[in-house]
Formats: C-alpha cells, sequence, structure tokens
C-alpha cells in the first residue's frame, strides 16, 4: 500500500532490432520515484538488454521502502545512503552496497522571488544561479518573516505570505529528510545530530520549517512539475537532477524563469543499490562501472560516483543555471537513520 507510484517503468529487452534467441535476466525492483525516467529511457532499455537485462520497476518513497513486504523483489534503490542501509540491515545485504550516481539538493525559485532573497542578504545571485545562505534562511524562518517584509517583494504580487522552502514530505521522502538534515546542523552550529537531545535543540525550528507548508507532496517528481507549470510555492527543494535533466531536453532548451540556488550547506543524495539477490547486486554493479550507462545516467542530471569529468562535460552548455564544481556548497553529514526518523517524526508533530 505504500507504494506511490505503481509500475513506473518496464525495461523490457529484446523488443526492437534483438536476436530473440537472446537470453535475458528479469530483475525487479522497488525505486525512488526520480529514477523513473531513467529507467523508462528507451536507451537504457537498449543499453541494459545488451547486457542481457529486463528490468521492471515500482515507485516508492525512499524512507516508505522499509515499510514495503519487498520478499520477490531483487533489488530496491532509494536515493540515499541512510534508508539505504536501514534496507540492508533488514535485509541481510552484504556491503558494501552499490552507489551508482548522486544529486546534491537545490532550491529551485523564479527569478523575482531569487532576486528579492538577494537583495535582503538571503542569497547571492550570478545569471540563472546562485547561493542560498542558509544560516540567514533559518533565521529568517525562526522570526516567521513574510515576503511582505522584505524590500522588493511588494512588485511582484504572487510573492505573499510566510517565506518558506516547499519540500517533499520527511517521513516518507528522502529529499524532505535531507532538508531536515541539512538545516538541523547548521542550526545547531555545525553539531550532526546524534542522540534525542540533538534532535530536542532543533526541534522547535525544524517543526516551524514543516508546518508552514501545509499539504506536501509526496515526491520530488511531482514538485518539480508543479513549479515547470508555474504551480505552487516560488522556492521548492528538489535534486539538481531534474534540473539538468531539463536543461538538456530539446537540445538545451531554456527554463523560463528558473534560478537555481545551491544551498551553502546542503546534503547530497546518494542513489545506493540494495541487493536482495545475486541478480540485484549484478544490476547495481552494471549500473556502476559500465561506460554506456554511465553517461545516460548523466544525461538524466546525475553525478557519476568518482567521476566529476564526466559530469562537467556533459552540462558545458548549462553553466549558467549550474555549479558544476559545487564551488561554495558545504556538505552536511546526514544523522543515522534513526536519529533522521526521530527528527521527521517531531518535525511533523
Amino acid at each position: 500500500m505504500l507504494l506511490i507510484g505503481g509500475v513506473a517503468a518496464a525495461v523490457v529487452a529484446g523488443r526492437e532490432g534483438q536476436d530473440k534467441s537472446t537470453a535475458t535476466k528479469t530483475v525487479r525492483g522497488v525505486i525512488g520515484s526520480e529514477k523513473a525516467e531513467f529507467f523508462a529511457d528507451p536507451d537504457v532499455v537498449k543499453a541494459l538488454a545488451a547486457k542481457g537485462y529486463t528490468v521492471k520497476t515500482e515507485t516508492s518513497g525512499s524512507w516508505a521502502m522499509e515499510g514495503l513486504d519487498l520478499k520477490g523483489y531483487d533489488f530496491a534503490f532509494p536515493s540515499s545512503q541512510a534508508p539505504a542501509d536501514e534496507l540492508a540491515g533488514k535485509y541481510h545485504a552484504r556491503q558494501p552496497l552499490p552507489r551508482p550516481f548522486y544529486s546534491p539538493v537545490v532550491v529551485v525559485a523564479h527569478r523575482s522571488a531569487a532576486q528579492v532573497l538577494a537583495a535582503n542578504g538571503l542569497a547571492t545571485l550570478d545569471r540563472n544561479t546562485g547561493t542560498l545562505k542558509m544560516g540567514a534562511y533559518l533565521d529568517a524562518a525562526r522570526h516567521d518573516r513574510t515576503w511582505q517584509q522584505l524590500k522588493g517583494a511588494a512588485a511582484h504580487g504572487e510573492l505573499t505570505g510566510t517565506l518558506y522552502i516547499a519540500t517533499t514530505d520527511p517521513a516518507t521522502s528522502n529529499s524532505g529528510a535531507l532538508y531536515l538534515a541539512a538545516a538541523s546542523y547548521v542550526a545547531d552550529k555545525g553539531r550532526v545530530a546524534a542522540s534525542t537531545a540533538d534532535v530536542e535543540r532543533t526541534a522547535p525550528l525544524m517543526r516551524k520549517l514543516i508546518s508552514v507548508q501545509g499539504a506536501q507532496q509526496s515526491s520530488t517528481d511531482a514538485a518539480f512539475r508543479d513549479f515547470v507549470s508555474g504551480a505552487g510555492n516560488p522556492l521548492v527543494l528538489v535534486y539538481e537532477s531534474q534540473v539538468a535533466a531539463l536543461l538538456g531536453e530539446d537540445g538545451g532548451r531554456e527554463a523560463g524563469d528558473l534560478t537555481v540556488l545551491y544551498p551553502d550547506t546542503t546534503a547530497n543524495s546518494d542513489h545506493t543499490v540494495v541487493p536482495l539477490t545475486d541478480a540485484g547486486r549484478a544490476l547495481g554493479e552494471l549500473l556502476s562501472t559500465d561506460p554506456t550507462l554511465r553517461g545516460l545516467a548523466v544525461r538524466h542530471g546525475f553525478r557519476p560516483q568518482g567521476a566529476t569529468a564526466e559530469f562537467t562535460a556533459a552540462t558545458a552548455g548549462r553553466t549558467s543555471y549550474l555549479n558544476q564544481k559545487l564551488t561554495g556548497v558545504r556538505q552536511a553529514p546526514v544523522p543515522a537513520s534513526k536519529v533522521l526518523h526521530e527528527m521527521a517524526r517531531r518535525a511533523g508533530n
């Protein structure tokens, strides 16, 4: 019942131009929704078929995977290492776990919103990208600042109400949980939450960050689609991979007034395969090492582990939007799964 997206992709080998005598191995997995388009890509289908694989996937929130019965599946593929480690412990998956690619968490903003943030010392801008100053933003959230209290906002009728970043539900979705991890790290002066007492110190602010949002999306995929269509909040937390993939469509089309803000303290989403069978582990290792599949991952906006040059070369025409080398971006360590669960629970109460 916790499966959110149903059957998101069925990668079927041998459909076109394949030798019908070629044997393929079918593997089944549960994935985060942000990877659905990758597995549905016909070129990914072809690359996997060439290696003898048929991959069928269903989508779920990364943290919600812990509540699923994964019997009969070959792998789970959450969007970060913390839920992956939790699943690995539950299903006794052998370490190390394959981590084919990763993506930083970023904030997408309409240009008007980004300019107002910059004018009020909450961000810096450079063309269509910039840096969100997390300390200043959290201070604004702590004091319930509204857009109307920011200079320059009056010129933009859409900028009204409480200033906040829209996120997914941290209790079930990876990006929302990573947001809390980074925010709590900054709020607690660079300390990683490791105990109930640590969670308690930042709980009031974390609760404020979540409660102001009202109803939350269950996946970054839906939240990003809404943002691109012009609906929803002017500031939305998504994965860099979603932005990079959008910019890569149709030969690098422009993305309207999209501005990409990299929090000066953020968290990486380490997409981690949890092998439940030998076939699942073989697939995870293939995604990590096969040059064709790594290149296709870059096309979908992901950064392959251990090879920044691949991403840099592929996104050379999108540097006005993307911080290729993550200059000025600090990575916040992510708390252990149990602590992060408690932080999300407290934030939602």
